[in-house]
């Protein structure tokens, strides 16, 4: 994984679904991390991020919380990896958030 070729380590939680939102995992995540990117093959305003978003606000974590999905503008057809890179949610764009939120400048890594 890129990510840990670069000394990054990451976790991954999967919210398999929007409703009921599983609070227990949430506890969990805010527990145990103050940066945490959502991630969503839908529209980011009242996405699931959202919901993650105000879950955090409800139980008084603190957290940088960055969301990706599809943003709120018109998004040309195209074959869905095209779609996830102009979206921001391809490998690289999930990279390149990871790296923003660790404060990691690009040209600093190695490999």
């Amino acid at each position: 994984m890129q990510l840990e070729e670069q000394g990054i380590a990451v976790a991954h939680y999967d919210m398999r679904f929007a409703k009921p939102i599983d609070e227990a995992l949430l506890h969990e995540v805010f527990s145990k991390y103050k940066k945490v990117i959502t991630l969503e093959d839908g529209c980011i305003i009242g996405g699931m991020g959202s919901a993650v978003i105000e879950f955090m606000a409800d139980h008084a974590y603190t957290a940088q919380v960055k969301r990706l999905g599809i943003p709120d503008k018109f998004i040309e057809h195209g074959e869905q990896a095209e779609l996830w890179n102009e979206c921001g949610f391809s490998v690289e764009g999930i990279c390149a958030t990871v790296y923003e939120l660790a404060g990691i400048k690009k040209a600093t890594l190695t490999g």
